[in-house]
């Protein structure tokens, strides 16, 4: 079982543009960090997958293993960690998140 939860993993990393695992859904946040996350993708418009780890208790014990990050939000773009709440945040004051999103969405 927790093999099928890595491949998941993989698979859903690997055929998503963007990414967040998060508490809660886009709709309903269950984190404040997860909440200003989705806010922030969806003011630059950008379109993303998401999972609730809440929902699934393996999927939340096994991606920080995956991932080698031990909070969440996680952020992936383009098949690659990009990081948590702060992360991003900090990305975006620095004017090198939106780029990022943009490279990716065109792809």
């Amino acid at each position: 079982m927790a093999q099928d939860i890595v491949e998941q993993i993989k698979s859903d990393v690997n055929n998503n543009k963007i990414l967040i695992y998060m508490k809660g859904t886009p709709e309903a946040p269950q984190c404040g960090f997860s909440q200003a996350t989705v806010e922030l993708f969806k003011s630059l418009g950008a379109s993303f997958a998401s999972r609730d780890v809440v929902a699934n208790p393996e999927l939340r014990a096994k991606l920080p293993e995956f991932s080698n990050w031990p909070t969440f939000p996680q952020v992936f773009i383009n098949g690659k960690l990009i990081g948590g709440c702060d992360i991003i945040h900090e990305m975006h004051e620095r004017g090198e998140l939106e780029p990022l999103v943009r490279e990716a969405l065109k792809s």
